[in-house]
């Protein structure tokens, strides 16, 4: 979204006319609103009980919540959908015929749980999402018919969970459209898939002298691990600067990348700001410098395709929960050559061909990696939800996050006092703000006794809110099973709350 387009919409004829601006892009033309067609103010916003109807613009069909003020009807894909290089990935990423709200709600029994005596709100996403009963039902069948340790036993329950186990790689591999099942490993989530490349490919490759460099986005786990090699091996840590969007500065970046750099370890989604990281140049310009790359997917599997092949980038990270699937089961990408020229950080089973007590022959990759008993069914599990978000397609699920972002983004604005943190032209479906008068702490209370779940705290992100100078904010995000009803009700309790003295 284009939060710069937004940044003076108080009034309802301005709000009409980014209606009409919007669909004027999508139709050339064909569609005009008035101030009339919309309601006299924001928070009144009136939509079905369920807060569905309509259809996705840009996507055929595809029912989405329609604000009041925006007429139905079917839009071309070309309109809605940006030619970021993320969605021209592989054919499994394409929006699929019938995305249907209504049904992708029906499909997690969370959101019917109700807190305080009312229906949940789960706008806490970019912490955890939630799980799909087709992952649930996975992970019951796997303990029913399915468990046994793996790849080592004659017996057919052992074959029966090795199968699982290698197919929920294969459906990783899918997703990412890496080249091989042999790029593809599991650890318990992106935390520990960094520090298995710093504690691993790092320790072998970084000395003294030499340079990391990460972006003043990251998360506390793309930091520390690189700080804890940095001190361990008397290397520098070098910082991209952000601008006051809260976007990294492309020039300031190329500034830094030298013969010293050893690698380049970037988010590609902000989760304290929501702000897309232009990855594929960053890989390339580090490439070109001689410098190994990293890239953080842990915010980004869940709302965009990834093409592996097509990023070029020699590590990727993801954590499962953070895709509709299991906690305490990730990924490590790495390019196979990389992988097999680079010595295992753990030692143990199952990661060995040849044991003698004078010498180790370690397997090839992926296994050379996944030392001892692994998360076997919450790796089943994750197969099962990258194939129920494929089935969905990313594509709708990119366009429909999109459009819900600018719907709230609008109706945030409109609240006095309320300063949102991390605007940037691209952005993923997360928002992140302060409100005058209030601790962060407050507004999360007085959400959560209405049912609605945010983030309120640092986000283990406190350098970039530092840069912006605080400590805290409030952080709604949101996923494909949100409406703007859900989006409604939490901005009529941000209404209601007047400023006082912190």
């Amino acid at each position: 979204m284009n939060t710069s387009d937004l940044s003076a919409l108080p009034s309802v004829s301005e709000l009409a006319k980014l209606a009409n601006r919007l669909f004027r892009e999508a139709t050339g033309g064909s569609i005009t609103l008035t101030s009339e067609a919309l309601p006299s103010a924001v928070p009144g916003f009136q939509h079905s009980a369920a807060g569905f109807g309509g259809s996705v613009p840009g996507l055929p069909g595809v029912p989405f919540a329609t604000p009041s003020y925006l007429p139905t009807g079917q839009l071309p894909v070309s309109a809605a959908v940006p030619p970021y290089y993320f969605l021209g990935a592989a054919d499994q990423h394409a929006a699929s015929p019938g995305f249907d709200v209504n049904a992708i709600r029906s499909d997690f029994p969370i959101l019917q749980e109700q807190v305080n005596g009312r229906q949940l709100v789960w706008f806490d996403n970019a912490a955890t999402t939630q799980k799909p009963r087709q992952v649930i039902e996975r992970l019951v069948h796997f303990y029913r018919h399915e468990n046994s340790n793996i790849h080592r036993a004659a017996h057919e329950l052992a074959a029966r969970a090795t199968d699982a186990y290698e197919g929920a790689r294969e459906a990783v591999r899918r997703f990412l459209n890496a080249r091989s099942v042999n790029e593809i490993v599991f650890v318990r989530g992106a935390t520990e898939a960094i520090n298995l490349v710093a504690k691993s490919w790092g320790r072998q490759n970084i000395g003294e002298g030499d340079e990391i460099i990460v972006s003043h986005l990251e998360h506390h786990a793309n930091i520390v691990p690189w700080q804890q090699l940095c001190q361990e091996a008397k290397a520098k840590l070098r910082v991209i600067p952000v601008d006051e969007t809260g976007q990294v500065i492309l020039e300031e970046y190329a500034k830094l990348l030298s013969p010293r750099t050893k690698i380049v370890s970037v988010t590609q989604v902000s989760n304290a700001l929501g702000t897309v990281v232009p990855v594929k140049q960053i890989v390339d310009l580090a490439h070109a410098a001689g410098a190994r790359t990293l890239v953080d997917g842990a915010q980004s599997v869940s709302h965009m395709a990834v093409d592996l092949q097509a990023l070029d980038t020699d590590f990727f990270v993801f954590s499962g929960h953070k895709v509709f699937g299991p906690t305490g089961i990730g990924v490590v990408y790495g390019k196979e050559d990389l992988l097999n020229a680079t010595q295992p950080w753990q030692g143990g089973g199952n990661m060995i061909s040849d044991v003698t007590f004078e010498h180790t022959q370690y397997h090839p990759a992926p296994s050379r990696f996944e030392a001892g008993t692994g998360n076997i069914a919450d790796a089943v599990g994750l197969g099962a939800a990258l194939d129920y978000v494929s089935r969905i397609g990313l594509r709708a699920i990119h366009a429909y996050e999109s459009f819900l972002l600018d719907y709230a983004t609008v109706q945030l604005r409109d609240i006095k006092g309320l300063r949102l943190v991390g605007t940037a032209a691209d952005k993923a479906s997360v928002l992140s703000f302060v409100l005058d008068g209030f601790s962060t702490e407050q507004v999360g209370k007085a959400l959560n006794e209405e049912g609605i779940a945010v983030r309120a705290g640092h986000h283990c992100a406190q350098p970039i809110l530092r840069r912006f100078g605080l400590e805290t904010t409030v952080r709604p995000s949101l996923a494909f099973y949100n409406t703007c009803a859900e989006v409604d009700r939490m901005v009529a309790v941000l209404h209601t709350l007047r400023p006082r003295r912190v």
